[in-house]
């Protein structure tokens, strides 16, 4: 009888182990995916939008100089104007960030990524970081409610940063219409990444160094050379994470102000 009653409390002791380490791997799990969802959410910023334009329109290219690449893709009119302290003096153009909203009846709740093309002067001191294009607003809302939620006035949101991703489409550069060959300045568009530029610099055929661009307004850089410049050009680009590329002869001889030329690299 004392044998039989041994067995069983060791039974029970081996059943209470397993079940204690069971649900303690189980809590252990359970505990760094509620960590990790922390750690994603602390991701967001607190912020406030408005919007302006038509309802169903790009906003503007503005201080930025898209001109109406804002309405086409890649970027779709899924853009906004940032407030001055966010725009950084034009140095922001490009840069990309992700928005949602959840306060309002009408918001999805689900991220839109936008592209910084324009200034919002008059969002500083106010804490309104984000003027959104109406197509920008409306896409944080549920389907058929975009006209409710632009209706709603300020919004509270959360923002972060993103890397900018174009697939498929290539490092544009505008020359502008005012360029010679003693004056050359170029609008740089779909910058993969950072989006954000810290640097530019050109290379003429006769040259032996890249000669430092400077930024005109907005993402047009410029360069004034005493003796003419002999193409084809090769830019590098050097973004503010730090990160170069060398978009090597994109400038091609006999280049004409007004015109678009293309690289296959980025970053």
């Amino acid at each position: 009888m004392v044998l039989v009653l041994r067995k069983s409390f060791l039974k029970y002791l081996a059943l209470f182990s397993l079940l204690s380490n069971f649900c303690s791997c189980f809590n252990s799990k359970l505990l760094a995916l509620n960590v990790s969802k922390l750690q994603s959410d602390s991701d967001w910023s607190p912020a406030q939008v408005s919007w302006y334009g038509s309802p169903s329109g790009a906003g503007s290219d503005g201080a930025c100089g898209y001109g109406d690449a804002v309405g086409k893709p890649p970027f779709s009119s899924l853009t906004t104007a940032a407030a001055a302290s966010l725009f950084k003096s034009g140095r922001s153009c490009g840069a990309c960030y992700q928005v949602k909203c959840k306060e309002n009846i009408a918001c999805s709740g689900n991220p839109v990524t936008v592209v910084i093309t324009d200034e919002c002067p008059g969002c500083d001191p106010e804490p309104v970081l984000f003027d959104l294009s109406g197509t920008s607003l409306g896409a944080m809302a549920l389907p058929g409610k975009a006209d409710q939620l632009r209706n709603a006035g300020r919004l509270d949101i959360q923002y972060r940063r993103v890397d900018c991703n174009y697939p498929g489409v290539l490092l544009t550069f505008l020359v502008d219409t005012g360029s010679s060959d003693y004056y050359f300045a170029t609008v740089i568009e779909y910058v993969n990444g950072d989006g954000e530029l810290a640097g530019v610099e050109l290379k003429a055929l006769d040259s032996n160094s890249y000669l430092p661009m400077q930024q005109s307004w907005g993402e047009v850089w410029k360069l004034n050379s005493e003796n003419p410049l002999k193409a084809p050009f090769s830019i590098k680009l050097t973004e503010d994470s730090g990160k170069s590329l060398v978009a090597d002869n994109v400038i091609p001889d006999g280049w004409k102000p007004g015109r678009i030329y293309t690289s296959i690299v980025n970053f």
